[in-house]
């Protein structure tokens, strides 16, 4: 099955998209083991390696259909922020920007009438449903805890029990 040229760049511009993301979280983890929130740190760090194993879905799927995989530059990420709630903001603000590339590409496939494309997609519009979900609800509860440190900490916390992953 060919793979359109222009949704072989859009795959190839998302790679690339994934890498950075994977590389702002790592920045987000260093800010916050720096301000010793190491909670926070964890669940950055794992967002990290969750954003490099989504660029490698993609990266594979490009070779799967006979496409050539160009890597392009990684600005440094950002790795100081105002505050807690400053640096989930920003996590927001590159979710929905991820979110809003692959739904281009989804377009992008309709139109190709790539349904391989469509299909592989599939997937990654799920995952970023449930990705902005998550960095909203912490929003959410650090803006209800303000500048509480006892509600911080206990955020913190609970960061660290969701980068742990389930237990049992």
């Amino acid at each position: 099955m060919h793979l359109d040229p222009v949704i072989s760049q859009a795959l190839n511009s998302q790679v690339n998209l994934e890498l950075a993301s994977a590389y702002a979280y790592f920045g987000m983890s260093a800010y916050f083991e720096h301000e010793g929130l190491s909670g926070f740190a964890a669940w950055m760090r794992l967002q990290g390696q969750e954003e490099l194993g989504h660029a490698n879905k993609f990266f594979g799927y490009l070779l799967d259909r006979g496409g050539k995989v160009s890597l392009g530059s990684i600005a440094a990420p950002a790795m100081t922020f105002d505050n807690t709630l400053a640096a989930f903001e920003v996590s927001l603000n590159h979710e929905q920007k991820v979110s809003a590339a692959i739904c281009q590409i989804y377009e992008q496939a309709q139109t190709a009438k790539d349904y391989a494309t469509v299909a592989f997609l599939k997937w990654f519009l799920d995952e970023q449903v449930e990705e902005e979900r998550t960095v909203s609800d912490m929003i959410a509860k650090l803006r209800l805890i303000g500048t509480s440190a006892a509600g911080l900490f206990q955020l913190d916390r609970e960061a660290a029990r969701r980068a742990e992953g389930p237990k049992g």
